[in-house]
């Protein structure tokens, strides 16, 4: 079960990255910036991006399901993964959907807006996560600190 519903839940990450990308594809023609899109590089590229961060996502969202927790909770977490995709990033699924997948659209669609508003937005995910990571660090303590210094906040 916690497969599927991970499954399903990230479905409609890859519905708001498709969101953004039209969007990024609008600004292009607004600002008369000239699609990339043929590029068979662009093309294959923004694939592997958008089915990696699909990936990442769904394994990253499989942890917090198995562990009976909410992916999205305003309030902080009550465990701390630090297994499975956790041992490599701690933020699986902002690497996975506000990079992978939204550069991935990006790419796909050929989108010099999407491209550049991706990299835009970064920071401001950056933000959020500092807020999580106060929150880890009240909520954890020295866990927190050993495993904050044992695993890079991106990759």
């Amino acid at each position: 079960m916690p497969l599927l519903k991970s499954i399903v839940h990230n479905l409609g990450v890859v519905i708001v990255g498709l969101a953004a990308g039209l969007v990024g594809t609008g600004l292009d023609r607004l600002l008369g910036l000239r699609n990339f899109g043929s590029f068979l590089v662009a093309t294959v590229s923004g694939c592997l991006f958008l089915i990696i961060g699909f990936l990442i996502r769904v394994w990253a969202t499989f942890y917090f399901y198995r562990h009976a927790m909410k992916v999205i909770s305003l309030s902080p977490q009550r465990t701390l993964i630090t297994s499975g995709p956790y041992r490599y990033s701690r933020n699986p699924l902002y690497l996975g959907g506000n990079v992978f997948i939204f550069l991935g659209v990006a790419l796909l669609f050929g989108s010099p807006a999407a491209v550049v508003v991706t990299m835009l937005h970064l920071p401001v995910v950056d933000l959020f996560i500092r807020r999580e990571e106060r929150q880890l660090e009240q909520e954890f303590g020295a866990d927190w600190l050993r495993y904050r210094r044992r695993v890079r906040r991106w990759l």
